[in-house]
């Protein structure tokens, strides 16, 4: 079968598509046949190497994937044919955490393609429980789009951040696939939504997906359009996973007691950061990673019954992934990008 692989860190040229041997699934475990795949951030800072995190080379990447079981056990309730989605996070199920209901913060927890090899593939073998069946009006396409996404937001903006009908709402940087959830999310809640892009055309895209003020942070400072259009008083919860070039002015976008939460920081983890404003306008930095089987089945809920739609901006064969890394870190696309297996 085919299949991406890196077997050393770098730019997306190391990506090469490889054949190597179908995998065989043991007690517990699934055969799936993937049709489509979700590109995700986590994909690139690893192929880059992050540090302090150990990657066994060669390396499949991929964490989202949708496709059809070819094996599984009976017991599952899975059968061979089943439409189905993927759980992208791994877990022991026994440690504290797990038990208590928040398997995110497992002492083991892992992700596909980060801790073990991933979804860009042809056939994968993954743990029976971490397959959903998929209604058959859900594509593949967006099948794949959705899980990591859609799970990060949840966690972040339903658990975490715990917005209700009455706040008001920043996401930062709302162009990228989890921050097209959150918008969606946070006006399904009931919330006002601020959002901001980095050029005219996305911010355009995000009115038309329901955010009520969008800032061009390209050509305007929005902490201070925040204050401007909340009469100084500031929004009730950030969300801000893109890290040093947006903290310090997250943190003055929000109100007294706001709360600030975040899921990664793709331009850097060392913000400078002035203490006095989180205990002086007792503010809350909230952080949040994936989350728990109950968020994920919470999130595919809403998702199958159609109040959240993945954003995909484009679909390319898994041949084209070092074209499509690119086209993510050059900042070309708006929502998500999708790969399926063959050409």
């Amino acid at each position: 079968m085919k299949a991406v692989r890196y077997h050393r860190h770098g730019g997306p040229e190391v990506l090469q598509l490889d054949e190597i041997p179908e995998p065989k699934a043991k007690e517990g475990e699934a055969l799936l046949e993937v049709r489509a795949v979700g590109i995700n951030h986590l994909d690139i800072w690893l192929r880059k190497g992050l540090p302090g995190i150990k990657v066994n080379l060669p390396r499949i990447p991929g964490a989202d994937a949708s496709g059809i079981v070819k094996q599984a056990a009976e017991s599952s309730g899975l059968k061979a044919g089943d439409r189905v989605l993927l759980n992208p996070g791994l877990t022991c199920g026994r440690c504290e955490f797990c038990a208590a209901g928040t398997g995110s913060l497992c002492l083991t927890y892992a992700i596909f393609g980060e801790h073990t090899d991933g979804t860009y593939a042809q056939t994968i073998v993954v743990p029976e429980r971490n397959l959903l069946k998929m209604p058959d009006r859900v594509t593949f396409e967006a099948g794949a789009a959705a899980p990591l996404a859609f799970l990060t937001a949840w966690r972040m903006l339903v658990v975490r951040a715990r917005i209700c009908p009455a706040d008001d709402v920043l996401i930062v940087s709302a162009g990228a696939g989890v921050g097209t959830v959150c918008v969606q999310l946070a006006k399904l809640a009931g919330c006002r939504v601020f959002a901001t892009a980095g050029g005219d055309a996305k911010c355009e895209k995000l009115k038309a997906l329901g955010a009520d003020i969008v800032i061009n942070h390209a050509t305007q400072d929005f902490s201070k359009e925040i204050r401007r259009l909340t009469d100084k008083r500031g929004v009730d919860v950030a969300v801000d996973y893109t890290g040093k070039e947006t903290w310090s002015k997250s943190i003055l976008s929000l109100r007294r007691g706001g709360r600030l939460v975040t899921c990664g920081a793709t331009s850097g983890y060392d913000p400078v950061e002035d203490l006095r404003h989180i205990f002086y306008r007792q503010i809350e930095i909230l952080g949040s990673t994936m989350g728990s089987d109950k968020d994920f089945r919470d999130a595919m809920k809403v998702f199958f019954e159609g109040k959240l739609r993945p954003v995909i901006d484009r679909v390319v064969p898994m041949s084209q992934a070092a074209d499509a890394h690119r086209a993510i870190e050059s900042r070309q696309v708006f929502g998500k990008v999708v790969l399926t297996p063959g050409a």
